[in-house]
Protein backbone atom coordinates (compact mmCIF):
# COMPACT_ATOMS: atom_id res chain seq x y z
CA UNK A 1 0.00 0.00 0.00
CA UNK A 2 1.28 3.67 -0.72
CA UNK A 3 1.93 5.26 2.29
CA UNK A 4 0.76 7.65 0.72
CA UNK A 5 -2.89 6.85 1.06
CA UNK A 6 -1.96 5.16 4.40
CA UNK A 7 -2.00 8.73 5.79
CA UNK A 8 -5.55 9.22 8.13
CA UNK A 9 -5.51 12.74 7.65
CA UNK A 10 -5.80 12.12 3.55
CA UNK A 11 -9.19 11.66 2.44
CA UNK A 12 -9.50 9.01 -0.03
CA UNK A 13 -10.82 9.48 -3.66
CA UNK A 14 -14.96 8.83 -4.65
CA UNK A 15 -13.92 7.14 -7.64
CA UNK A 16 -13.18 3.72 -8.79
CA UNK A 17 -9.66 3.55 -10.58
CA UNK A 18 -11.38 0.95 -12.54
CA UNK A 19 -13.19 3.33 -14.40
CA UNK A 20 -10.00 5.19 -16.08
CA UNK A 21 -8.09 2.49 -17.11
CA UNK A 22 -7.23 1.51 -20.72
CA UNK A 23 -5.04 -1.80 -19.84
CA UNK A 24 -2.18 -1.54 -22.13
CA UNK A 25 0.40 -4.17 -23.93
CA UNK A 26 2.62 -2.73 -26.44
CA UNK A 27 5.76 -4.52 -26.02
CA UNK A 28 7.37 -5.58 -29.49
CA UNK A 29 7.89 -9.15 -28.09
CA UNK A 30 4.09 -9.53 -27.31
CA UNK A 31 2.81 -13.04 -28.29
CA UNK A 32 -1.07 -13.79 -28.97
CA UNK A 33 -0.75 -15.67 -25.72
CA UNK A 34 0.06 -12.73 -24.00
CA UNK A 35 -2.60 -10.40 -25.58
CA UNK A 36 -4.91 -13.25 -24.79
CA UNK A 37 -4.42 -12.80 -21.06
CA UNK A 38 -4.32 -8.74 -21.34
CA UNK A 39 -7.78 -9.32 -22.53
CA UNK A 40 -9.17 -11.70 -20.03
CA UNK A 41 -7.95 -9.79 -16.90
CA UNK A 42 -9.40 -6.47 -19.15
CA UNK A 43 -12.89 -8.04 -18.61
CA UNK A 44 -12.19 -9.77 -14.87
CA UNK A 45 -11.45 -6.28 -13.81
CA UNK A 46 -14.11 -4.25 -15.61
CA UNK A 47 -11.19 -1.86 -17.46
CA UNK A 48 -13.24 0.18 -19.97
CA UNK A 49 -10.49 -0.41 -23.04
CA UNK A 50 -7.18 -2.20 -23.89
CA UNK A 51 -4.48 -0.73 -25.93
CA UNK A 52 -2.30 -2.83 -28.42
CA UNK A 53 -0.43 -2.87 -31.55
CA UNK A 54 -2.12 -2.99 -34.73
CA UNK A 55 -1.09 -6.38 -35.37
CA UNK A 56 -2.84 -8.24 -32.70
CA UNK A 57 -6.24 -6.16 -32.84
CA UNK A 58 -8.49 -8.61 -34.67
CA UNK A 59 -7.54 -11.38 -31.93
CA UNK A 60 -8.58 -8.92 -29.51
CA UNK A 61 -11.73 -8.30 -30.97
CA UNK A 62 -12.51 -11.55 -31.35
CA UNK A 63 -12.21 -11.82 -27.68
CA UNK A 64 -13.81 -8.65 -26.21
CA UNK A 65 -16.33 -8.72 -28.86
CA UNK A 66 -19.06 -9.20 -26.40
CA UNK A 67 -17.36 -7.45 -23.66
CA UNK A 68 -18.32 -3.94 -22.26
CA UNK A 69 -14.47 -3.06 -23.06
CA UNK A 70 -13.20 -1.32 -26.06
CA UNK A 71 -10.30 -2.30 -28.39
CA UNK A 72 -7.90 0.91 -29.09
CA UNK A 73 -4.96 0.43 -30.85
CA UNK A 74 -1.62 2.68 -32.04
CA UNK A 75 -0.88 4.61 -35.19
CA UNK A 76 2.48 5.50 -36.08
CA UNK A 77 3.93 4.46 -33.32
CA UNK A 78 6.15 4.78 -31.53
CA UNK A 79 8.25 7.79 -33.21
CA UNK A 80 5.14 9.44 -35.60
CA UNK A 81 7.44 9.77 -38.24
CA UNK A 82 6.05 7.80 -40.59
CA UNK A 83 4.37 9.57 -43.65
CA UNK A 84 0.71 10.45 -43.80
CA UNK A 85 -0.34 7.62 -46.12
CA UNK A 86 1.25 5.01 -44.23
CA UNK A 87 -0.91 6.43 -41.05
CA UNK A 88 -3.85 6.99 -43.26
CA UNK A 89 -3.88 3.09 -44.40
CA UNK A 90 -2.79 1.67 -40.85
CA UNK A 91 -6.11 3.58 -39.81
CA UNK A 92 -8.15 2.52 -41.79
CA UNK A 93 -7.02 -0.93 -41.45
CA UNK A 94 -7.02 -0.84 -37.37
CA UNK A 95 -11.08 0.04 -38.30
CA UNK A 96 -11.63 -2.73 -40.64
CA UNK A 97 -9.77 -5.65 -37.97
CA UNK A 98 -12.32 -4.18 -35.32
CA UNK A 99 -10.57 -1.34 -33.79
CA UNK A 100 -13.23 0.88 -31.76
CA UNK A 101 -10.48 3.87 -31.71
CA UNK A 102 -6.85 5.29 -32.59
CA UNK A 103 -4.26 6.79 -30.63
CA UNK A 104 -2.00 8.35 -33.13
CA UNK A 105 1.23 9.49 -32.73
CA UNK A 106 1.80 12.98 -34.10
CA UNK A 107 4.54 14.36 -36.01
CA UNK A 108 6.67 15.85 -33.41
CA UNK A 109 9.53 16.62 -35.94
CA UNK A 110 6.73 18.99 -37.35
CA UNK A 111 5.47 20.69 -34.73
CA UNK A 112 8.93 21.67 -33.81
CA UNK A 113 9.39 23.37 -37.45
CA UNK A 114 6.02 25.19 -37.22
CA UNK A 115 4.71 22.75 -39.95
CA UNK A 116 1.46 23.62 -38.34
CA UNK A 117 -0.82 22.60 -41.50
CA UNK A 118 1.17 19.45 -41.89
CA UNK A 119 0.24 18.52 -38.10
CA UNK A 120 -3.19 19.50 -38.68
CA UNK A 121 -3.74 17.71 -42.03
CA UNK A 122 -2.48 14.65 -40.88
CA UNK A 123 -4.79 14.19 -37.63
CA UNK A 124 -7.87 15.86 -39.57
CA UNK A 125 -7.71 13.26 -42.35
CA UNK A 126 -7.69 10.30 -40.00
CA UNK A 127 -10.19 11.46 -37.87
CA UNK A 128 -12.74 12.39 -40.81
CA UNK A 129 -11.57 8.91 -42.32
CA UNK A 130 -12.12 6.50 -39.45
CA UNK A 131 -15.42 8.37 -37.51
CA UNK A 132 -13.96 7.14 -34.43
CA UNK A 133 -12.48 8.69 -31.34
CA UNK A 134 -8.78 9.52 -32.40
CA UNK A 135 -6.73 10.35 -29.58
CA UNK A 136 -3.22 12.52 -30.67
CA UNK A 137 -0.26 11.27 -28.55
CA UNK A 138 1.53 14.20 -28.08
CA UNK A 139 4.50 13.36 -26.30
CA UNK A 140 4.15 16.03 -24.19
CA UNK A 141 7.82 15.64 -22.45
CA UNK A 142 9.56 16.64 -25.20
CA UNK A 143 7.60 19.69 -25.93
CA UNK A 144 8.11 23.04 -24.66
CA UNK A 145 4.89 24.93 -22.83
CA UNK A 146 4.55 26.95 -25.91
CA UNK A 147 4.31 23.53 -28.40
CA UNK A 148 1.79 21.72 -26.10
CA UNK A 149 -0.49 24.92 -26.26
CA UNK A 150 0.23 24.73 -30.18
CA UNK A 151 -0.04 21.09 -30.43
CA UNK A 152 -3.53 21.04 -28.07
CA UNK A 153 -5.02 23.94 -29.96
CA UNK A 154 -4.70 21.61 -33.65
CA UNK A 155 -5.19 18.42 -32.21
CA UNK A 156 -9.03 19.81 -30.81
CA UNK A 157 -9.57 21.52 -34.12
CA UNK A 158 -8.58 18.66 -36.54
CA UNK A 159 -11.26 16.42 -34.55
CA UNK A 160 -9.27 14.37 -32.03
CA UNK A 161 -11.73 13.35 -28.84
CA UNK A 162 -8.22 12.95 -26.28
CA UNK A 163 -4.95 14.62 -26.04
CA UNK A 164 -2.70 11.61 -24.80
CA UNK A 165 0.79 13.02 -23.00
CA UNK A 166 3.00 10.28 -24.57
CA UNK A 167 3.96 6.88 -26.28
CA UNK A 168 5.97 6.12 -22.80
CA UNK A 169 9.48 5.34 -24.76
CA UNK A 170 10.30 8.89 -24.39
CA UNK A 171 9.19 9.97 -20.76
CA UNK A 172 5.69 9.79 -18.77
CA UNK A 173 2.59 11.60 -17.43
CA UNK A 174 3.69 13.96 -15.16
CA UNK A 175 0.74 15.45 -12.41
CA UNK A 176 2.20 18.49 -13.83
CA UNK A 177 1.73 18.40 -17.54
CA UNK A 178 -1.85 16.86 -16.89
CA UNK A 179 -2.97 19.87 -15.15
CA UNK A 180 -1.28 22.19 -17.58
CA UNK A 181 -3.23 20.14 -20.29
CA UNK A 182 -6.62 20.21 -17.87
CA UNK A 183 -6.13 24.14 -17.76
CA UNK A 184 -5.63 24.64 -21.60
CA UNK A 185 -8.36 22.58 -22.93
CA UNK A 186 -11.03 22.07 -20.19
CA UNK A 187 -13.75 19.93 -20.59
CA UNK A 188 -13.78 20.30 -24.69
CA UNK A 189 -11.79 17.41 -25.09
CA UNK A 190 -10.60 14.25 -22.59
CA UNK A 191 -6.85 13.65 -21.57
CA UNK A 192 -5.36 10.40 -21.90
CA UNK A 193 -2.00 10.09 -19.06
CA UNK A 194 0.38 7.27 -20.47
CA UNK A 195 3.78 6.42 -19.86
CA UNK A 196 4.57 4.99 -16.03
CA UNK A 197 1.86 4.83 -14.17
CA UNK A 198 2.65 2.62 -11.59
CA UNK A 199 1.53 3.42 -8.33
CA UNK A 200 -1.64 3.86 -6.77
CA UNK A 201 -0.69 7.49 -5.58
CA UNK A 202 0.36 8.38 -9.01
CA UNK A 203 -2.88 7.27 -10.48
CA UNK A 204 -5.33 8.86 -8.41
CA UNK A 205 -3.33 12.27 -8.43
CA UNK A 206 -3.59 12.39 -12.21
CA UNK A 207 -7.53 11.44 -12.13
CA UNK A 208 -7.59 14.46 -9.48
CA UNK A 209 -6.04 16.54 -11.91
CA UNK A 210 -7.28 16.19 -14.82
CA UNK A 211 -7.05 12.86 -16.71
CA UNK A 212 -9.99 10.87 -18.02
CA UNK A 213 -8.10 7.39 -18.64
CA UNK A 214 -4.94 6.13 -17.40
CA UNK A 215 -2.96 4.50 -19.99
CA UNK A 216 -0.70 1.28 -18.28
CA UNK A 217 0.67 -1.85 -18.30
CA UNK A 218 0.29 -1.99 -14.50
CA UNK A 219 -3.55 -2.34 -13.87
CA UNK A 220 -4.40 -4.80 -12.12
CA UNK A 221 -1.64 -3.83 -9.58
CA UNK A 222 -3.38 -0.58 -9.32
CA UNK A 223 -6.82 -1.99 -8.76
CA UNK A 224 -5.02 -4.61 -6.30
CA UNK A 225 -3.73 -1.08 -4.20
CA UNK A 226 -7.06 -0.05 -4.07
CA UNK A 227 -8.78 -2.83 -2.87
CA UNK A 228 -6.25 -3.52 -0.09
CA UNK A 229 -7.12 0.56 1.32
CA UNK A 230 -10.42 -0.29 0.50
Amino acid sequence: MDAFWSDPTREKPDFDLRDYIEHTLLNPFATSEHIEHLCHEADQYRFPGVCISPCHVKRAVDILHSRDCDVYTVIGFPTGCTTSGNKLYESQEAIESGADGLDVVINVGWLKERELDKVHREIAEICDLVQKPVKAILEITQLTDEEKQIASEICMDAGVRYLKTSTGWFGGATVSDIRLLKSLVGDRVGIKASGGIKTYEQAVTLVQEGANRLGTSHGVNLIKMQDQIG
